[in-house]
């Protein structure tokens, strides 16, 4: 059952966890901004529990900090827990479109895109040219993973800290 008092495992882990959410979706969008990785459908997709995650994170941050009832940061940390779940089931679902173990969405775009447009002037005209990588094609892989799979690794990894600290008894 969870105690109402929180503890040092609650605070620790609720500010890791916002932390690391944080860096690993800034670390797509730079891969994307910066490095020029158009993302696909599926892509864009992974990146919502990371931004649904990290102010929820913060909150149970604020509430173990506050010492609110400890109830309080043990939810957030086990809803940030559900949404690494769940960004790691769909990083396993967007690696096997990849790997074409399954079909990925009919709505995922076939054709690759040349990248972003420079001309400023005709920003708006792009927009309509422009299609989204396929779902099916690895934008690039390192160390043989593509993005979908680092990110099943880095949401199984996430997941088991955020329930970890959620359910860690407290010292004193």
């Amino acid at each position: 059952m969870l105690k109402e008092s929180v503890g040092r495992a609650q605070v620790i882990g609720s500010a890791f966890m916002a932390a690391a959410m944080a860096a690993v979706v800034g670390t797509a969008i730079g891969f994307e901004r910066i490095g020029g990785y158009i993302p696909c459908k599926l892509c864009l997709e992974q990146r919502i529990p990371y931004y649904v995650g990290v102010p929820i994170a913060l909150i149970g941050l604020v509430a173990a900090i506050m010492k609110w009832p400890g109830v309080i940061s043990r939810i957030a940390l086990i809803i940030v827990g559900l949404l690494m779940a769940y960004s790691l089931y769909l990083g396993v679902f967007h690696s096997g479109v990849e790997w074409g173990w399954w079909p990925g969405p009919l709505d995922c775009s076939t054709s690759s895109t040349s990248g972003l447009t420079t001309d400023a002037s005709d920003l708006l005209g792009a927009i309509d040219v422009q299609k989204p990588p396929s779902c099916d094609e690895a934008a690039g892989r390192f160390l043989g993973l593509s993005f979908a799979g680092w990110n099943v690794i880095a949401s199984f990894v996430l997941a088991l800290v955020a329930f970890k600290a959620a359910f860690a008894k407290n010292n004193g």
